[in-house]
């Protein structure tokens, strides 16, 4: 099932009740890519039970689109324990590499309507 989210404060509360895994759909209605990678999305929500899935539309909440810098739609974040996933939230376990100034890429966000693409994120969050 895929949760539609309208403000900050209800992504702020679904992210928490989310818990561990959550995948977020940034789109709008008019948007062709949005319209055919959304039936797709649905069904992955339905297979995979252990991700919770939400939806954003980005002219009903202006507010969320800045605060996670969608430029291009549809974009798909996924996030961990309420913390989106990047490279490095993903190697941090493994090297502590704070101090050399390394910067996350956002592997765990992607722009467009490539449904394997997604399909494969999802499987990596899990």
């Amino acid at each position: 099932m895929v949760h539609t989210i309208k403000d900050m404060d209800e992504f702020k509360t679904f992210l928490k009740a989310a818990g561990c895994k959550l995948a977020v759909e940034f789109s709008a209605k008019w948007c062709g890519a949005c319209k055919r990678i959304c039936p797709l999305f649905h069904a992955m929500s339905l297979q995979y039970q252990n991700v919770m899935f939400a939806k954003v539309d980005v002219d009903e909440s202006r507010e969320l689109a800045q605060t996670y810098h969608i430029k291009a739609i549809p974009t798909f974040q996924m996030f961990k324990q309420a913390q989106k996933v990047t490279l490095f939230s993903r190697l941090k376990r493994a090297i502590c590499c704070c101090r050399s100034g390394f910067v996350g890429k956002p592997i765990f966000e992607f722009c467009g309507a490539d449904a394997e693409k997604l399909e494969a994120k999802i499987q990596e969050l899990m």
